[in-house]
């Protein structure tokens, strides 16, 4: 995969998060930076969800939206 096909794929994988946890602002999605860690912290702070919620919640969005092409 070129870096202009990864920086697309990028692109997109953000656009899909902001999409879906819109609580989010653009520059909290930006310093997540592909880390599922900081963004289930996020989640926690923005939707008062605990651990284990925004976690699962993080899975379901993982493995639904960003599975699709």
């Amino acid at each position: 995969m070129g870096r202009d096909s990864r920086d697309v794929t990028c692109i997109e994988l953000k656009t899909r998060a902001r999409r879906r946890f819109w609580r989010l602002t653009v520059e909290e999605v930006e310093r997540i930076e592909g880390d599922r860690e900081i963004l289930i912290g996020r989640l926690q702070e923005r939707y008062g969800r605990t651990r284990e919620q925004a976690a699962r919640e993080v899975e379901e969005w993982f493995r639904g939206d960003v599975g699709r092409p």
